[in-house]
């Protein structure tokens, strides 16, 4: 039976549940083309008003891993594990927790995506360091993987290629926050790249897809199901953002960040609390420690002694960055930096993060289109987190603009952001819940 792509549409618009055979020949179409991009954005606005239960679900996934090549590892030696985001405001937590975890004996082939919506994208902070290649062959993949430990890097023409359209198409329709799509898109891949464990970072605040508790649940229990059903180990870790996770947020300037907590200058920060947590988390679900607590002393030793920013340095050494990134860092710098000063005294007490996520990409550090390019230079350094006591001038964040115009603007708008108030904050968790497959 021939599958007309428009009757596709019009059912999930109307609410039914779709064959295991319709999905499949729709992503056929996504994949060669022969489906145009009005047609998917319809598909993907359908399916956030329709949903999808688990077996659509299951079915879309499995499609859009089948779209492209499968790898193997079977020949690494290592136990082949990932993590995954589900996107916040200075989430650079994938650029540290892979080479501290392959310092602790784990592959780790992570496929990585660009900035969707407000969030940023590890892809693009990567292409700030000059020479670094986010589409490597799959020998250089492989060979990365087994020299470095880990390799971070963008989906090749090989892998899940029916996401990669969708991926687009879904950041500039207002589509990004479904579950089934979130789902699909982040399993496809990791499917794809042959793991066998899997740990989610399922965000929840107001710079996440998911705002409220219920629905990061509903998220990760989603994307467990899925993956455990797949054959894949897979748990996921509920994580707060409800504010800038780093100190830092934009390309460059997070890329920074990441070289600093390497050399172990991020101690006692929420962004250390994270990556500690996911990195006791793959060790234990792949079976180097025994227990999260095994896992957290495998991971601070790995940093601490200097290994982990060993494995990062060879990681872009061996994917056509400098040899002496992680000690002479050549990063671009946007030409202006200004201070954003609070406007009184008192303590930092809340802010929008998504609102911070939009102010990199009105600097430019962002995308509204698919195909336009991004300053990697642009974005803050700096950020105090909340609950920090600031005093009337004192600066809080840098911006780092372009031009003086957009700084002065981005100064503005900032500081309308975040809110100072009399009273101190209670501590927040960064860690909310866990959510077993």
């Amino acid at each position: 039976m021939i599958m007309i792509p428009q009757e596709v549409i019009r059912r999930k618009r109307n609410g039914e549940e779709l064959g295991t055979a319709d999905i499949a020949g729709f992503i056929r179409g996504l994949t060669d083309g022969s489906i145009s991009e009005g047609q998917v954005a319809a598909f993907a606005m359908a399916v956030w008003f329709s949903g999808m239960d688990l077996d659509e679900t299951v079915a879309l996934t499995l499609a859009m891993r089948d779209s492209g090549a499968v790898l193997s590892w079977a020949d690494i030696g290592h136990p082949v594990a990932d993590k995954h985001s589900t996107g916040g405001v200075g989430d650079n937590v994938s650029l540290m927790l892979a080479p501290i975890v392959a310092a602790c004996g784990l592959a780790v082939p992570m496929i990585s995506g660009r900035g969707l919506g407000h969030t940023g994208g590890t892809l693009d902070k990567l292409e700030s360091i000059p020479g670094y290649d986010i589409k490597p062959s799959e020998a250089l993949f492989r060979r990365t993987v087994r020299e470095a430990g880990c390799a971070i890097i963008g989906q090749t023409a090989d892998l899940a290629p029916a996401d990669r359209r969708l991926y687009a198409i879904r950041d500039v329709t207002a589509t990004v926050d479904s579950v089934p799509l979130i789902t699909a898109s982040i399993l496809s891949k990791k499917l794809a790249a042959g793991l066998q464990s899997l740990v989610l970072d399922v965000k929840i605040g107001t710079g996440a897809f998911m705002v409220g508790l219920e629905e990061a649940e509903m998220l990760a229990r989603s994307l467990t199901g899925v993956a455990n059903g797949a054959g894949v180990k897979t748990t996921a870790l509920i994580t707060d953002m409800n504010e800038p996770l780093a100190d830092a947020a934009g390309n460059a300037v997070e890329i920074e960040n990441c070289i600093a907590f390497l050399r172990g200058e991020k101690a006692g920060t929420r962004l250390e609390a994270v990556v500690m947590a996911f990195a006791a988390e793959m060790l234990m679900s792949s079976g180097v420690a025994a227990s999260a607590t095994e896992g957290a002393d495998l991971a601070r030793g790995a940093l601490d002694s200097g290994a982990a920013l060993d494995r990062f340095g060879r990681m872009v050494h061996l994917l056509g960055g400098p040899a002496d990134f992680v000690d002479r860092p050549n990063l671009p710098k946007a030409p202006v930096i200004l201070p954003v000063e609070a406007p009184r005294d008192g303590y930092l007490q809340a802010c929008n993060a998504r609102d911070v996520g939009m102010e990199v990409i009105a600097l430019g550090g962002g995308r509204t289109r698919p195909d336009e390019a991004i300053d990697h230079r642009v974005g803050f350094s700096g950020l105090k987190p909340l609950g920090s006591r600031v005093e009337k001038g004192e600066p809080f964040a840098f911006v780092h603009a372009a031009g003086e115009d957009q700084a002065f603007k981005a100064r503005t708008r900032l500081q309308s952001i975040y809110t100072i108030g009399e009273d101190a904050l209670p501590e927040r968790p960064v860690i909310v819940s866990k959510i077993s497959g």
